[in-house]
């Protein structure tokens, strides 16, 4: 935690909301039996104006909408939000499946009696925990119905056949979307009226250079700028649909720079990391030329890493 807050201090994220979330986090303490929700993210996010509107909403008690194309940083700005507030985190994903007994709860047999079980969406208001609903825009209308209540100035869930139950102050509900991916809607007015909804950018070129440096400090200047073009050089052409969005994967840049610290050549590396991420021959063709032109196929640990 003092080593977020160091981080967001040499942002220049705002003092006194840093000195707000303290005092939130200070006055809304976790439960001890969700303590280990609590989450301890692999990567930071930068970029101090979308941190400064995120911690700002949640101080006001709203629920946030993070809306961008891939490789933003969605999950992980929730994941860091959830550190700095102190939150356990529950995250739900969904797809067409998803319905409200998944979210809420249902009963279950317990070998003598029937019981209620807790939904991740329960627990979180219980727990004032955050409940990140991923690709909120592949659910449909009528799973999310059962949010309404919750996420507006009710702040309550009534669950069928048991009781209702008031939201915890502390508890926030983050949604992430992608308007591009296979399956994924527009969301109905009803709901997006409850959210305050933040615009993701894509990650600053000085921002990526730091990431990547942080995540991994001995790896060689020339190498880690050539690996920073190449992830920009495969957006502007995702952007101009000259290529899909398959390859376009910062997780898939830095996983293969972890294969490579672990001994794995850098052209198997990106080709599992990267390349075979697209299923179309001609656009793997396109990809792998992209990165032979800046990243040569047989650089070692040694030759990556100092």
């Amino acid at each position: 935690m003092r080593d977020l807050e160091q981080f967001l201090r040499q942002e220049g994220v705002d003092e006194a909301l840093l000195e707000e979330a303290a005092q939130f986090r200070a006055s809304h303490q976790a439960a001890e039996d969700v303590q280990g929700r609590i989450p301890q993210p692999v990567y930071t996010y930068y970029g101090r104006e979308v941190w400064e509107k995120a911690i700002a909403a949640v101080l006001c008690g709203e629920n946030l909408l993070l809306a961008g194309p891939k490789a933003t940083g969605k999950n992980v700005l929730a994941q860091n939000l959830a550190l700095l507030f102190g939150r356990p985190l529950w995250d739900v994903s969904f797809h067409v499946n998803v319905d409200a007994a998944y979210l809420i709860g249902s009963d279950t047999y317990d070998g003598s009696r029937v019981t209620f079980r807790p939904g991740p969406v329960y627990q979180s208001a219980v727990k004032g925990g955050f409940a990140v609903l991923d690709e909120i825009n592949m659910a449909r209308n009528e799973a999310l119905a059962v949010l309404h209540a919750a996420l507006d100035f009710r702040r309550v869930i009534d669950v069928a056949g048991y009781d209702r139950i008031q939201v915890d102050p502390a508890a926030r509900f983050i949604g992430t979307m992608n308007y591009g991916y296979a399956g994924t809607r527009d969301l109905n007015e009803a709901l997006c009226s409850r959210f305050a909804i933040l615009n993701m950018p894509m990650i600053a070129e000085n921002d990526l250079n730091r990431l990547v440096s942080d995540a991994f400090p001995t790896i060689r200047e020339q190498i880690r700028s050539q690996f920073v073009q190449l992830f920009y050089e495969i957006e502007r052409k995702a952007h101009s649909a000259e290529i899909s969005e398959r390859a376009l994967d910062l997780r898939g840049l830095l996983d293969a720079l972890a294969l490579m610290q672990k001994g794995v050549r850098s052209g198997d590396a990106l080709q599992m990391c990267i390349v075979n991420k697209t299923f179309d021959e001609y656009e793997r063709t396109l990809v792998t030329d992209m990165i032979s032109a800046r990243i040569p196929t047989d650089l070692t640990r040694a030759d990556v890493f100092s």
